[in-house]
């Protein structure tokens, strides 16, 4: 097929040696089969920002470097230079993702390289050679759906223990190839230190993975996997083989009895003094204050 237009610079460097057909067109990017030498990979042309159906929301962008005082600036401002800034910085984290996620072991595309707004990485395939169906497009056994469901709650914990959540995870978003599932579209990444939405995400992926296999297992819709391994994190002691058991106690809230009766006595003497107020608009002798009682002396 005719190269498209984004793709042509990767040709001319060498990177990437045919085009062969599209591969699939998703709400930030699309995706085409290529050859490289004797193997196939896939290069991934983000869109432009007007042209994509997913928005750069502000909870995403969150406790993400910038290069300079300058940069920040101008993205704050949303000028043109701002905005280039801003669409570059957004293309580049699903490339600092892969590459830091496949550090840690979790299981993701290889990353080969990007170029102005193109990644070159990894095609993900069946038994066949064939591109890999995605997880919603598969029908899987009790067993199979509890050992999948198990297998990406460790490779969340992975990302965590990465600094990284996903946050738009997903049965769109996972691969399945003979060797099991496939973690994909990294650009919405957050950092989970440094992003105050991170846990509602986290919450959020995991929560989308029990609903997605509890339809084969039901009993996976009662596990609370975020929380569990949230609790474990913010005390440090997360790590990629933690032992998670899918349960979560709440922490029981301690009442603080000083605050409610100084709550109480605070309420008494306003209505004490609301009536006193309206004795005297009613030319009545107001009352000595009442003591407290007992119980409050």
């Amino acid at each position: 097929m005719k190269p498209p237009k984004r793709i042509e610079p990767l040709i001319e460097d060498g990177l990437v040696d045919e085009v062969l057909r599209p591969l699939m067109s998703g709400k930030e990017a699309a995706v085409y089969v290529v050859r490289c030498g004797d193997e196939l990979r896939c290069a991934k042309v983000y869109k432009e920002a007007n042209k994509r159906s997913f928005r750069q929301a502000a909870e995403y962008q969150e406790g993400r470097k910038v290069r300079n005082s300058r940069q920040a600036r101008a993205m704050a401002k949303g000028t043109r230079y701002g905005r280039k800034e801003q669409e570059d910085a957004w293309q580049n984290a699903e490339v600092a993702a892969l590459f830091r996620l496949a550090s840690a072991g979790v299981r993701v595309p290889k990353p080969y390289d990007f170029h102005d707004g193109v990644l070159l990485m990894e095609m993900i395939a069946d038994e066949h050679g064939d591109a890999a169906p995605r997880l919603n497009d598969v029908v899987l056994e009790p067993d199979q759906a509890r050992e999948y469901h198990g297998f990406l709650i460790r490779q969340i914990v992975r990302m965590l223990c990465a600094g990284l959540v996903h946050g738009d995870l997903s049965e769109f978003n996972v691969l399945l190839d003979p060797d099991g599932p496939v973690i994909i579209d990294l650009p919405q990444a957050v950092d989970a230190a440094g992003n105050n939405h991170a846990f509602s995400m986290l919450e959020r992926d995991v929560g989308n993975m029990a609903a997605y296999f509890g339809r084969f297992a039901p009993e996976l819709k009662a596990t609370r996997y975020a929380k569990e391994m949230w609790a474990l994190y913010e005390e440090g002691r997360l790590h990629p083989l933690s032992a998670l058991t899918g349960k979560f106690d709440d922490p029981e809230e301690t009442a603080d009895v000083d605050a409610v009766i100084r709550e109480i006595e605070a309420a008494r003497l306003d209505e004490q003094r609301r009536q006193a107020a309206r004795a005297e608009a009613d030319g009545a002798p107001t009352k000595d204050e009442p003591p407290p009682p007992p119980w409050m002396q």
